[in-house]
């Protein structure tokens, strides 16, 4: 019988491994080729890897949550169509009596309590079984195990799988409510408290009291407990990787944006009239960082040990918020080879993809600096953490209507002006404060010298 191995594909230049996800196939599953199998995650985005052949999936090499290699295999398929679907049945070998063999320090009562632990134990796990009405996968059927829940407390449990299966979400949520639900049980079989079973292949820990004492404690508290999510931990750990890399400074300066604001003003309906899309201050914004970048080709550079790389693309990452309060930075590629109606498209593009979940792992990648935009959610200025392996990035304040002086050969005078703030953090390693402040001037420059009769 041929088996296929799945490997995990190449995903980008710098991408070396990712996060298992979700299983989107059960072992015994009937697999067409290019039929999604998991759900992975690289960094921040998710993708699905599809199969290369048609067949049976007979085993996963990992569970959810596991990070894989690229290239590495994480699932067998059988490619033979009349292949039996695998035996999921949890079996003991025959008790190893060296493993209850008396001490000399141990009475025959402590003998005779641990051999009818171990007898306990071996029936409840091979009770733990799919019967002939209901499928268990194996990653299922462990929980069950660990949690000590008998195959009649697993059969009652409510599926919201394909075709009625318990998922792994359906067994932790009646486990967090369990400590106010009997178990039925038919077998009238002994309590096993806490037991740990020695047999010739495998350790089998039964943790079911511990388990209910614990989740009782945590529930019978007023505060609620909230596991963070995937894409949590890993944004939770590439902030703190760059705040113990970088050594961060922050400059801040205030712009003069009452050009490009009655410019946009002026042609915003025209411009979605024509091309069908809005434009947004962020393209404009891109244009005038990516000039800067150009003439300030030093904070273009990301560092490698004791080694300075200095970018030759301009690649501008884009803060984007998510609707779960997460945060994801799609890259515009070659950003200073674009006109600002090609920065528009790619600005709308890659939003739109991200707020959908529809980003490819390369949309992620080879960004050489990062603008985010705090001013969205009101805050005038802030102070941003570098994305690594990047020496800078740019936050951009909410635009204000404040009264401000105005400079003219006839006098000085109070006006209302449009004006922001730009909040620099770079990387004091490699960036000094005259560069970091030279950069935001250029792009301050940049952005009140707008002209505001610049064609679309």
């Amino acid at each position: 019988m041929a088996k296929f191995e799945l490997k995990l594909p190449k995903m980008g230049e710098s991408v070396a491994e990712a996060t298992i996800n979700t299983w989107l196939k059960d072992i015994g599953d009937r697999i067409e080729v290019d039929e999604s199998v998991v759900e992975i995650s690289t960094d921040k985005v998710d993708s699905d890897v599809p199969s290369e052949v048609s067949g049976i999936l007979i085993e996963k090499m990992f569970d959810a949550d596991a990070v894989v290699e690229v290239g590495q295999t994480f699932a067998i398929i059988e490619t033979d169509a009349d292949v039996r679907e695998p035996s999921l049945e949890v079996s003991v070998e025959k008790e190893d009596k060296s493993a209850v063999k008396p001490s000399n320090n141990q009475s025959s009562d402590e003998i005779d309590a641990l051999e009818a632990t171990v007898s306990a134990a071996k029936s409840f796990v091979a009770s733990v079984s799919s019967n002939s009405n209901r499928f268990y996968s194996p990653l299922v059927k462990n929980i069950a195990k660990k949690e000590g829940i008998s195959q009649a407390e697993l059969d009652q449990i409510s599926g919201s799988g394909k075709d009625g299966r318990v998922t792994k979400t359906d067994i932790l949520d009646y486990l967090d409510n369990r400590q106010n639900t009997q178990p039925t049980s038919n077998d009238n079989k002994p309590a096993v408290a806490n037991p740990i079973v020695s047999t010739p292949s495998n350790f089998i820990n039964i943790e079911a009291t511990s388990m209910q004492s614990e989740t009782a404690q945590s529930n019978s508290s007023s505060d609620e407990i909230i596991e963070m999510t995937r894409m949590g931990k890993l944004v939770a750990k590439h902030m703190m990787n760059s705040v113990q890399t970088s050594a961060h400074v922050q400059s801040f300066i205030e712009v003069d944006v009452t050009k490009v604001w009655n410019w946009r003003n002026k042609i915003k309906a025209k411009f979605q009239e024509s091309y069908g899309m809005k434009i947004t201050f962020t393209p404009i914004f891109m244009e005038a960082v990516a000039k800067a970048l150009t003439l300030h080709p030093m904070l273009n550079i990301s560092v490698d040990g004791d080694h300075i790389i200095k970018h030759k693309s301009i690649n501008l990452g884009m803060a984007t918020a998510l609707a779960d309060g997460n945060l994801i930075v799609p890259v515009i590629k070659q950003a200073d080879q674009l006109n600002l109606m090609g920065l528009t498209k790619r600005v709308n593009d890659l939003a739109v993809r991200a707020r959908n979940n529809q980003l490819n792992p390369d949309d992620v990648q080879d960004g050489t600096y990062t603008v985010t935009n705090v001013g969205g959610f009101g805050s005038i200025m802030g102070t941003p953490i570098i994305n690594q392996p990047q020496v800078g990035i740019l936050a951009l304040g909410n635009i204000r209507k404040v009264p401000s002086v105005i400079e003219t050969e006839a006098g000085d005078f109070i006006g209302i002006r449009q004006k922001m703030f730009l909040s620099h953090s770079y990387d004091h390693r490699v960036v000094n404060g005259a560069l970091g402040g030279q950069f935001i001037k250029t792009v301050k420059e940049l952005l009140e010298s707008w002209d505001e009769n610049r064609p679309i």
